[in-house]
């Protein structure tokens, strides 16, 4: 086996809350979990896109934000050793004849699994990308939609597009490595953590970084590397910034990708499923989640907690054949607790 191939009792597509809370409900069983998801960290939409946005009604928790939450479900499954593979996409998946499936991500990775839970809320995140020209001769290059090492932009002239959290807390990041940093941003208000913001105004105002209230309006460079990013204010017009790298952080969209061709039954969009086990039309692949749906549906994290808990135990059955499944309640099993490391 190489060394970016895996077998698993379980492959989850999508690690934000709902996908966390099944590591946990599969792992009470003593099911193994991989996770793949695009984004680079656990959390989901709560970690992208509202860290710091409250949420209200998860069960006897009055008030805790994304971040928070994400934070907790991580230390919940610490026991269970689930192993993540963080952007990568799901590509390709394809039926073993021995029954399990085997899973392959746009990053050539390879995981058998017995099981597929798909939790990947409305779908895979995609960056939203503003419209320039010649944009695609120079991403991946030198215009990236994330920062996967901080490294990579030691002593370069970077670029960063936005007014949100990602766009101010890169700005901060790569101070310290970058040549110069410069943030452009339509308006003069941002979207972000006011303490972030107070650090890049301060940053402005003595000289350490460049603030820009434009709008990106081309690309220089060639051979896929950047010299310059044209912007264009309303006062002065057209000019254009040196720069090696551009960043723009735009937020993102949600696209079901390339799921919709794993031979699900779909409506609108989202995959169907019984509300017994929350299976889709094939067996052994579940859906759990924002991406599901069925009569009565809400769309709340608490429904794919509960959707989670009831996926678990069929789960069991295909990939524990022949066990019987016993019932337990953690409050009262020394097993469980055992799994858990509080025993």
């Amino acid at each position: 086996m190489s060394d970016n191939a895996y077998e698993t009792d379980v492959v989850i597509i999508g690690a934000g809350p709902v996908g966390l809370f099944a590591v946990f409900e599969l792992g009470l069983l003593g099911l193994k979990c991989h996770l793949i998801d695009i984004l680079d960290r656990a959390g989901g939409q709560c970690a992208e896109l509202y860290p710091e946005k409250p949420i209200y009604d998860i069960p006897a928790v009055p008030m805790c934000t994304g971040q928070e939450l994400t934070d907790r479900l991580l230390e919940q499954i610490n026991a269970f050793e689930p192993v993540f593979h963080f952007q990568e996409m799901a590509e390709k998946l394809t039926k073993l004849e021995d029954g399990r499936w085997h899973l392959t991500t746009d990053q050539g990775t390879e995981i058998t699994s017995t099981v597929v839970v798909i939790a990947a809320g409305g779908g895979s995140f995609v960056p939203k990308k503003p419209h320039l020209d010649g944009l695609e001769d120079f991403e991946g290059s030198s215009v990236h939609y994330a920062v996967r090492r901080i490294e990579d932009f030691r002593d370069k002239r970077v670029v960063i597009a936005g007014g949100g959290d990602s766009a101010l807390d890169w700005a901060l990041n790569l101070h310290p490595v970058a040549k110069r940093i410069t943030i452009v941003h339509h308006r003069d208000g941002f979207r972000a953590a006011p303490a972030s913001v107070e650090h890049m105004r301060s940053l402005v105002e003595k000289g350490e970084m460049d603030f820009e209230i434009a709008q990106l309006a081309g690309l220089e460079g060639s051979g896929g590397q950047l010299s310059g990013v044209k912007v264009k204010t309303k006062t002065d017009g057209e000019n254009t910034i040196e720069a090696d790298t551009l960043l723009p952080f735009f937020g993102l969209t949600m696209k079901l990708g390339p799921i919709a061709e794993f031979g699900l039954n779909l409506h609108e969009n989202l995959i169907t499923v019984d509300t017994e086990k929350f299976e889709t039309s094939v067996p052994s692949i579940f859906a759990i989640g924002d991406i599901n749906t069925y009569p009565g549906k809400l769309k709340l994290i608490l429904s794919g907690f509960h959707e989670g808990a009831l996926m678990s135990q069929a789960a069991f059955a295909y990939c524990r054949p022949g066990e019987r499944l016993r019932f337990q309640y953690t409050t009262s099993s020394s097993d469980l607790q055992k799994k858990l490391g509080v025993r």
